[in-house]
Formats: C-alpha cells, sequence, structure tokens
C-alpha cells in the first residue's frame, strides 16, 4: 500500500510537471486582462455595444435630408401622341425618364431629438452592462486564483506533517529494532503515513483541479496552462475593522454598473414615452424633386428633349394625425408600462445588491471570526502535539493517542488556512462593490 501511494504521488507530480509549459508565472491582473480580452461573454457585449452605437449614429442621421434618384425605361406599343405634331399615330416608342428627389423633416414633435437622447442612453446602459460582465468573470477568476493559493499552502501543511511522521516512522522503527518500543506502534505509524500520503495525493488532485477551474474560466486550453504567482498575502489582524454592510451598500449604488445601467433604462423608457406622445402633434416636412424625359420618337433631339422636359417642385407637407386607430394612445399606455417595468427592475438590482453586500459582509465577519479562534486553536493544538510527541517518544502514550493528536493539529491547520483565503476573498468582494479594483 505504501509503495502504491508512493508510486502515486511521483505520477501526479509529473503529470503536474508536464501539463504547465516553461513560462513566467500569471500574477492575477494578467488573468484579468487574458479574459478581458478573449472572453466570449465580453466579446458578444462589445458586439452589443457597438450595434447600440450605430442606433446612435442612425439616430442622428435621421435628421439629415435625404436624397434618392430613379431612372426609367419604358416602352410602349400601340397608338402613341407625337411631338411637336401633337397627333396620335400607331408607333412603337421607347422613353428614358429619372430623376432626384429630398425630402427634410422640419418638425414632428422633438421625435427625432427624442430618439438620439434616447439613444445615447441606451448606448450608455450596454456600457455599463459590459462593465457588469466585466467585473462577474473577474470575480470568477479571483475566486479560483485564491482557491489555487489555498490548495497550495494546505499541500505545504500535508509536506510538513508527512515529513514529521517520516521522522517518526524513523524513530519507531529503530526503538522497535532496540527492543524498547513493541511493533503494533510502529505499524500504527506506518498506517498513519499512509493515510496522510493518500491526503497529499487527493490535495494534489485538488490542486490540479483549482487550475483546470481557472483555465476554463479564461477559456485557455490546457495545453497552454501556466503556474500562478504568490502574491504577498497581508497578514491578518485580530482587531481589523471592517466597513459595516450599510455603508459598503450606499458606496455601491453609486458606482455598481449594473445599478448605473437599471437607472438608463428608466431614463430611456421615459424618453420613449415623449417619443410616443411626440406622434399626437403634426409633422412638418420639406421636399424638393427633379424630374425628367426622353421619347425615341420625339422628332426632337436628346440635347432639346431635356432642357425642354424638365420638371421641378419644392414643397412643404403639414400631416395632421386625426384618427389612427388609437395606435398613438396605446403606444403611450405600453411605454407608460415600460417605465413602471424598468423601474421596477432598478428596485431589484439594488435589492440584490443589497443583499449581496449583507451576505458577503456576514461570511467576512464569520471567517475572521473562524480565523481568530482557529489560529487560537491551532497554537494550543501545536504545544499540546509537542507535548504529546514526548510522552509517545518515552512510551508513556500509544500510538492511538499520538496519531489523534497529529491529525487534530492537521485538521486545526486546514480550517485556519480555509478561514484565511475565505476571509481575504470576502473582503476583496466588498471593497470591489466600493469601486476598488482587486488586487493581490
Amino acid at each position: 500500500m505504501k509503495n502504491l501511494l508512493t508510486l502515486l504521488i511521483a505520477v501526479t507530480g509529473l503529470l503536474s510537471v508536464a501539463t504547465v509549459k516553461a513560462q513566467a508565472p500569471w500574477d492575477l491582473q494578467k488573468c484579468f486582462d487574458y479574459a478581458i480580452e478573449n472572453n466570449l461573454q465580453i466579446k458578444r457585449q462589445v458586439l452589443n455595444t457597438e450595434y447600440y452605437q450605430n442606433q446612435v449614429n442612425q439616430a442622428k442621421s435621421d435628421k439629415l435630408p435625404n436624397l434618392n434618384a430613379q431612372v426609367g425605361n419604358d416602352f410602349s406599343f400601340g397608338r402613341t401622341l407625337t411631338f411637336p405634331e401633337n397627333t396620335y399615330v400607331n408607333a412603337n416608342s421607347t422613353s428614358l425618364s429619372g430623376g432626384v428627389s429630398s425630402n427634410l423633416t422640419v418638425f414632428n414633435g422633438m421625435r427625432l431629438s427624442n430618439l438620439v437622447q434616447k439613444s445615447k442612453l441606451d448606448l450608455q446602459a450596454t456600457l455599463y452592462e459590459l462593465d457588469k460582465t466585466k467585473d462577474d468573470i473577474m470575480l470568477l477568476i479571483a475566486a479560483e486564483y485564491l482557491q489555487i493559493l489555498f490548495a497550495e499552502e494546505v499541500l505545504l501543511v500535508d509536506s510538513a506533517n508527512l515529513e514529521v511522521t517520516k521522522q517518526q516512522l524513523e524513530r519507531s522503527r529503530q526503538l522497535v529494532n532496540a527492543g524498547s518500543l513493541a511493533r503494533g506502534a510502529m505499524l500504527e505509524i506506518e498506517a498513519q503515513l499512509a493515510r496522510e500520503e493518500l491526503q497529499l495525493v487527493n490535495d494534489q488532485n485538488s490542486l490540479q483541479l483549482a487550475y483546470l477551474n481557472l483555465y476554463q474560466f479564461l477559456d485557455l486550453p490546457m495545453a497552454e496552462s501556466f503556474k500562478i504567482e504568490k502574491p504577498s498575502l497581508p497578514e491578518i489582524q485580530a482587531n481589523v475593522t471592517m466597513m459595516n454592510a450599510f455603508d459598503v451598500f450606499n458606496n455601491a449604488i453609486n458606482v455598481r454598473p449594473e445599478i448605473k445601467a437599471a437607472q438608463l433604462r428608466v431614463e430611456s423608457a421615459m424618453k420613449e414615452l415623449e417619443i410616443a406622445k411626440g406622434s399626437r402633434y403634426p409633422s412638418l416636412s420639406f421636399g424638393a424633386y427633379y424630374n425628367n424625359i426622353f421619347n425615341n420618337k420625339d422628332s426632337r433631339g436628346f440635347n432639346e428633349q431635356i432642357q425642354n422636359n424638365g420638371r421641378s417642385s419644392l414643397g412643404l407637407t403639414l400631416s395632421i394625425p386625426i384618427f389612427n386607430r388609437f395606435q398613438v394612445k396605446n403606444s403611450i399606455s405600453n411605454s407608460q408600462i415600460q417605465i413602471s417595468d424598468y423601474e421596477y427592475q432598478l428596485q431589484i438590482a439594488r435589492n440584490v445588491l443589497r443583499k449581496d453586500i449583507e451576505l458577503v459582509y456576514t461570511n467576512a465577519l464569520a471567517a475572521l471570526n473562524r480565523y481568530i479562534s482557529t489560529q487560537k486553536a491551532v497554537t494550543s493544538m501545536k504545544e499540546a502535539f509537542r507535548y504529546t510527541e514526548e510522552k509517545f517518544n518515552v512510551g508513556m502514550i500509544n500510538s492511538v493517542e499520538y496519531n489523534q493528536s497529529k491529525n487534530n493539529l492537521a485538521i486545526a491547520q486546514s480550517d485556519l488556512i480555509q478561514a484565511k483565503y475565505e476571509y481575504i476573498f470576502r473582503t476583496k468582494i466588498l471593497d470591489f462593490y466600493n469601486g476598488v479594483p482587486i488586487t493581490l
């Protein structure tokens, strides 16, 4: 069993080395930069912002006059009017006509201006939604980055405990050979060593899975994997203070992109209502038109026909809405409903943010308290284990009690590491809600 576990440890280590290219470690910021540049969700959101930018451009362009040209070619058969004789004869003729027209909206109930403002609000909301998508990706990456750091620290504890057990096993073997210790005690230490070797393998697998999760969040193939850079994390002090959840929330509603996006959606819906109301008013447009025609049966030449057949027009058109099957009325009502819906969405976004902050704050405080208490427990258990080891070495206690004391210390050390990284992550999230970038 011992040989098999040793082999598993070696194979796991070799696989870990084989899957990582010889490249510089990645820090957290490099992970963020790679994700922002390559993440498909972010790329889709970027396309969405480009779409709304086009909507802004089009809304502005709708204020400009249009210009269109028309060209027609007609074939006529049978009786036709001749020029300049002005008589009817049976003849086949071909005529070529062309024209240019332009139209400009002078006034339409401020609908064009409101449409420009609405499209700008929609674009800004989409940009904030892009920021929210980036924030979500960065939070996930930070969580996995810290999970890797946690797994690596657990492995260090495993290795240290394993080394102590190996030394104790060697000492026990010498005592058994000298006849000072029962063989059963040595076998118990061997069993403890096997359990710790298995735990080391399991924790190595956890580290590999943590790396895999990070690679997958980055959409990075295993073939392009890397090792992360271990930052210098701050020491957690027992007298550390945290900003309370209420203050964090009051700051967050002013800086969080999801709240700003929801607010802009409400403003956009209000502009949509103004656009709908604008349909109640008359609209005034200016138009210009030029047309000319050439007929092959006309005795006049091409140039003469073009000079004489031209026709131009300029005019204003006033359109007065009288009855449009209640379309305007229903459009206004639907816009008012949309405003209420976006206001509800804004309130939901605020409630979600508040609940998230309260949960993160509560978990951070719990992690801090657990870290402080566990830190005391580890200190006590280290001293207890040292005393237990001394008694075991002189035969005052058996190997079962020794192993139990050692296992209790290992569990406390693991709990301490877990509380430490959970507290760090939760406080980073609280800072993030306050508009502070995540750094390690």
